[in-house]
Order: structure tokens, then sequence, then C-alpha cells
């Protein structure tokens, strides 16, 4: 069954070849990689292309020229991995802070649920320890209060960037509903997944901070995806099961153990 991770990047030079040298070292059958890169200024992009040669027929890389935003960096790679025949889709960032290691414990989870979420804020999850006590109470407060409770959803971390996709799923909640284009993209998937009736799962994750570059979660980006979330709950309102897409390839019935 393939299955492909696709990674989107914006100055990850010092991270992109060991996330990439790590996820392969994981032994997963017929795993591919897919470098979505936004015209990073460091190299990101010629790296990712050097990897190519390193991993043949595995390794993918896109350039986006002129069009920037983490929303519609995983949507054209979550289009290509489906064009290409993945199964299973991981999204992940570069920078550790999702760490590879769970990857086959997710895809295993797929052999019953549509979704599956790297979870800080289930029992066993867990946030570095580095981070201040202010950044970890607005995670915890963005994720459990506000968001969580304004859109009444059943999922603990609302804002996950960790996930794991049956190719079904992203199929059947439409890639041309999803609007957002920011951080609040994390919400918007994750909210219209629940709506739609698909079986979702949290595992516990360690969540570290990030091993080399800077953070482009902004403050900016972060009041942003407030004010956001009222129109997400807004454009849902009405979305029921009843509106998924019809998919007409089945899921495979198994995924093959990791060696």
């Amino acid at each position: 069954m393939c299955v492909m991770v696709v990674i989107p990047t914006y100055n990850e030079a010092d991270n992109v070849a060991d996330i990439t040298a790590a996820l392969f070292a994981l032994r997963v059958p017929d795993l591919h990689v897919l470098i979505v890169d936004d015209d990073s200024p460091d190299g990101t992009g010629e790296i990712a292309e050097s990897l190519r040669a390193r991993y043949p027929g595995h390794m993918h890389v896109i350039h986006r020229h002129g069009q920037r935003g983490l929303g519609t960096a995983y949507i054209t790679g979550f289009r290509y991995a489906l064009d290409f025949g993945a199964e299973a889709i991981v999204q992940m960032d570069a920078d550790f802070s999702h760490q590879p290691r769970y990857v086959p414990e997710m895809l295993a989870a797929l052999r019953e649920y549509d979704l599956v979420i790297g979870s800080r804020y289930v029992p066993g999850g867990r946030l570095d320890e580095r981070w201040p006590w202010w950044r970890k109470f607005l995670s915890w407060w963005a994720n459990s209060i506000y968001v969580r409770l304004f859109l009444d959803t059943h999922v603990r971390d609302v804002t996950a960037g960790f996930k794991a996709w049956r190719r079904t799923t992203l199929e059947g909640i439409d890639l041309d509903r999803v609007r957002s284009n920011g951080y609040v993209f994390q919400v918007e998937m994750t909210y219209i997944t629940e709506k739609l009736g698909y079986r979702i799962l949290e595992i516990p994750i360690y969540f570290r901070e990030r091993s080399d570059g800077s953070s482009k979660m902004t403050t900016g980006v972060k009041l942003e995806a407030v004010w956001r979330v009222w129109q997400i709950r807004w454009r849902y309102r009405h979305l029921r099961r009843e509106d998924r897409l019809i998919s007409y390839r089945p899921w495979g019935k198994h995924i093959p153990p990791v060696e």
C-alpha cells in the first residue's frame, strides 16, 4: 500500500535532509516523501532536489513560486498524493516537532479509523518542557477552551498539524471546500472531517521544540486564527454526513506491517 508523507517547507534547509532520512529509516513499505517548498530563499528546495538521487522513485518535490501559505501548500500536496495513488497520506512539519517515530503507529490505526491525529492533549500527550508557561497556557486554552467549545468538537487537539489520512477521507471531504490558508487550516480540516461523521482517533505524542530554524507562528498568525474560527463555524453550520463526496476507489483492506 502506497504511503505518502507530505511536508510543506519554507526556510527549512537545516531540517529537510534529516527529516527525510528519519522517515525512510522507519522502513515503512512503499513509503514516499513529498516536499512542497514555497520558494525558500535559504536553499531548502535545492536540498530537497538533491535528495531525489539518494531516494530514487520515492522522493518527490514541488516548487511553488508566487503563492505561499500552509493551507494551499498542503492542498497542493494532498492532490499530488491522491493523483499518485497513495492510499494513506501523512502530513507533518519538517522541524522534528512532529517526530517520525509515531508514523507507523498512526498508519496502523488507519486500519480502523479515517483520520488519526498526533495529539498533545489526550492522556499521555505532552508538550516540550522548554516551552514557557504562557505559551503552554495559550496553546491549551486555544484547543481545550476556545476552539473546542466554540465549534462543539470532540477532538481535543483541534490545531494539530500531525495527521494521517485515508485517501477516501480526503476525497470525501472535498478539498475544494477548504478556504483557510494559515494555521487555522488545521482547524478547518479537522472540523469538516468531524462534521461529515468520519471516525477520528487521537494518539498521544510528545510535541518537542523545533530542532533548527525559526517558528513561523507569529502573533499576527495567531490573531488571524482566532477570528477565522467564527467563519468556519458559520460556513459549515449545515454540513452533514450526507454531504460526503463518494469515493469509488475502495480503501485497502490492510496496511503491510513495518519490517
